[in-house]
């Protein structure tokens, strides 16, 4: 059988060679939070980490990722949606229907890992998901609020909950 490391446990699946990162993660594994959006790694919704650096899971297949690989999936990020950059999109309301959410943050967790303060055009370069309900405002506004130390006062975006408070 072969073996993946995901969320830094190794765990044994069994798949054709071709069968794509994504539903080993989805149906062997059980880890539903990533998601199959386009299947040819254009919308991102698929995103993982595989040794820190962001990756396309519907494209890459299993079995090209080694047993000492290290594969991180949102359920990985954080155990308790602890991450900043999980608080921030919380905070900033950032998700509408929420669907390709989960690609988004981890395509912003690992640009906030290597560039920590980037800038408007950096967030643009690295950050491709594609996302139908149009929340790219909030997604820039999340990640300058995790580069400012988790303040959303500062980040760019003035949001008015309902119950009259402001992000």
């Amino acid at each position: 059988m072969a073996q993946l490391n995901v969320n830094g446990k190794v765990r044994q699946y069994e798949a054709e060679e071709d069968t794509p990162l994504l539903w080993v993660i989805r149906e062997q594994l059980g880890l539903t939070g990533t998601k199959y959006g386009c299947g040819i790694a254009q919308c991102g919704a698929c995103t993982v980490h595989i040794n820190g650096v962001p990756t396309r899971s519907c494209v890459r297949p299993a079995s090209t990722v080694d047993a000492k690989d290290k594969v991180v999936t949102i359920e990985g990020l954080s155990p308790n949606g602890s991450h900043p950059v999980q608080k921030a999109w919380v905070a900033l309301d950032v998700p509408q229907c929420g669907f390709c959410q989960c690609g988004m943050v981890m395509a912003a967790a690992a640009l906030l890992k290597t560039t920590p303060k980037p800038t408007d055009e950096q967030i643009d370069q690295s950050i491709t998901n594609i996302c139908r309900c149009g929340s790219y405002n909030r997604v820039r506004a999340a990640i300058k609020s995790v580069a400012q130390g988790g303040s959303t006062k500062s980040a760019g975006l003035a949001i008015t909950h309902t119950d009259g408070s402001v992000a």
